[in-house]
């Protein structure tokens, strides 16, 4: 059995029956919105997010209707934060589809974006949900307040470890802590098992992250060689931060000054990377990783053994293991 099928088979039914409540709240009475709209649903990911969510609930109680609006609040808050990212960073693919940018222009892209947003409001306020929202405002708040932070730093190329993780927490696991402490609080469960959940969210946030920044050092399939994309947007992440911490001055101050002026230079690109890997950079990231998957599990550890368990048990491992 793959590891997907094992985190979907405890929420089976409460994902099936998620599509057409999800799709239900983006109804609108303007053709234009209902075509982009249903190009947005097409093109959806895993459903990591609402499978969190849902997960959550269950592992802390029995899934409700309010577990149900958590997880459509969630997605529509992170759907518009994705479709305003693309027009931020002029992305004009995501998961090998056209951006909404890309296909109906930037303004449109906004509006959309805008539209998802205000969804998620009405849906939690007209439902009275406003204790999920609290969660999940203060969650894009923080996603946003991490993207600018990491813009500085990438301007100065003075980040630290511990400025890093700051910005992980908030760009990345602020987001993944909402949905699995709006999960359990959608069945009403203690105060303890909320922070305890929210907890294990951030845990897993963080492992997640760091494994998206090791994919810049491992080979592409299609061109056979590390991408470096980080680098070219001058994004200093751990293997890189740690790899320059290990050296003396001097050639801290040469791998900056390539990054600064030959980011774009795709043989200066694999140099740095080159320099990372004989730094112990990658290795050094990776055992960071696996400490917040461990992290992740101790979470979870004084829960009964369960299929919802062993769901979010597996679904850390994915973490690690995923190739995209």
């Amino acid at each position: 059995m793959s590891d997907i099928t094992v985190i979907k088979t405890p929420i089976k039914e409460e994902m099936k029956e998620f599509e057409p409540f999800f799709k239900e709240q983006l109804k609108s009475k303007i053709p234009l919105l209902d075509i982009i709209t249903n190009y947005v649903l097409r093109r959806k990911g895993k459903q990591m997010r609402p499978m969190l969510v849902f997960l959550s609930a269950k592992l802390n109680g029995e899934t409700s209707q309010s577990s149900y609006i958590a997880a459509a609040l969630i997605e529509l808050l992170h759907t518009a934060t994705l479709i305003h990212d693309d027009v931020v960073d002029e992305t004009y693919q995501r998961r090998g589809f056209f951006s909404i940018n890309a296909l109906w222009k930037s303004k449109v892209a906004v509006l959309v974006g805008d539209f998802f947003l205000s969804k998620g409001l009405s849906l939690s306020l007209n439902t009275g949900q406003i204790d999920v929202l609290k969660v999940v405002s203060n969650a894009v708040s923080e996603m946003a307040e991490g993207e600018l932070l990491q813009i500085e730093k990438s301007r100065k190329l003075d980040i630290t470890e511990d400025v890093y993780y700051q910005i992980i927490r908030k760009k990345t696991a602020t987001l993944i802590a909402a949905c699995t402490q709006a999960g359990a609080l959608s069945v009403n469960a203690s105060e303890e098992q909320l922070t305890n959940m929210a907890e294990f969210g951030e845990n897993l946030g963080i492992a997640f992250q760091i494994r998206d920044d090791l994919f810049d050092y491992e080979q592409n399939g299609l061109i056979g060689k590390p991408t470096g994309n980080d680098i070219k947007e001058k994004k200093l992440t751990l293997p890189l931060i740690y790899a320059l911490n290990k050296v003396d001055r001097i050639t801290q101050r040469n791998i900056l000054r390539l990054i600064r002026r030959h980011h774009k230079n795709e043989k200066k690109v694999q140099e740095i990377i080159a320099f990372v890997k004989a730094n112990n950079g990658i290795e050094y990231a990776t055992q960071k990783m696996e400490e917040y998957a461990q992290k992740a599990k101790d979470n979870l550890a004084h829960y009964a053994d369960s299929e919802t368990k062993t769901a979010l048990l597996t679904m850390v491992d994915y973490t690690l293991k995923r190739k995209k």
